[in-house]
C-alpha cells in the first residue's frame, strides 16, 4: 500500500467515525427530548416514570379544581373514567380550561403519586380532542357496567 492509499483510507476513517459520532449524538438528544403520553390508568398501573418529562391526559373531573388564593397555584384531577390522577400546576391557566374538558398536562410524576405540571393544554374547539386522549376515553365505563 503506497503513501496515497494510507492517507486516502485514514481521511474516509475519519469521516466514517464522525458519520457515527454525529447520528449517535442526534439519537441521544432525540430520545432525550421524546415526550411519551400516559392516560390516568397507566398511571396508577405503574407505567409512567417518575424521572422523565411525560404528558398525562385525560377529562378534568368535575368539582374537583382547587384554586390557591394567594397565588397562582391550581390543583385538579383528570380521569380517564376508570382511574383518577392529581394534578397540581403553577401558572395561568388557557382560556377554555374548565370541568369536564379534555386537557394534555406537560410534567413529571413525583414519588408521592402526584402530577407536577409544567404546562396545561385545552382543547381548542368543542370538536378536537387530542387522539391520545380520545383512544383512552373510548373505553369509557357505561352506568350498566358499576
Amino acid at each position: 500500500m503506497n503513501k496515497k492509499h494510507k492517507q486516502r483510507l485514514s481521511i474516509i476513517l475519519l469521516m466514517l467515525l464522525g458519520i457515527g459520532a454525529t447520528v449517535a449524538l442526534g439519537l441521544t438528544a432525540f430520545k432525550n427530548n421524546m415526550l411519551y403520553f400516559f392516560d390516568p390508568s397507566q398511571i396508577v398501573a405503574g407505567e409512567a416514570p417518575t424521572d422523565h418529562t411525560i404528558r398525562v391526559g385525560g377529562m378534568v373531573t368535575e368539582g374537583s379544581v382547587q384554586r390557591a388564593s394567594d397565588s397562582l397555584q391550581v390543583k385538579f384531577d383528570v380521569t380517564d373514567y376508570k382511574h383518577t390522577i392529581s394534578v397540581e400546576y403553577t401558572g395561568i391557566l388557557p382560556d377554555l380550561f374548565r370541568e369536564g374538558q379534555g386537557i394534555v398536562a406537560i410534567g413529571q410524576m413525583q414519588e408521592d403519586g402526584r402530577f407536577l405540571a409544567d404546562e396545561v393544554l385545552a382543547k381548542h374547539d368543542e370538536n378536537y380532542m387530542p387522539p391520545e386522549v380520545a383512544d383512552s376515553l373510548k373505553t369509557k365505563p357505561t352506568k350498566t357496567d358499576n
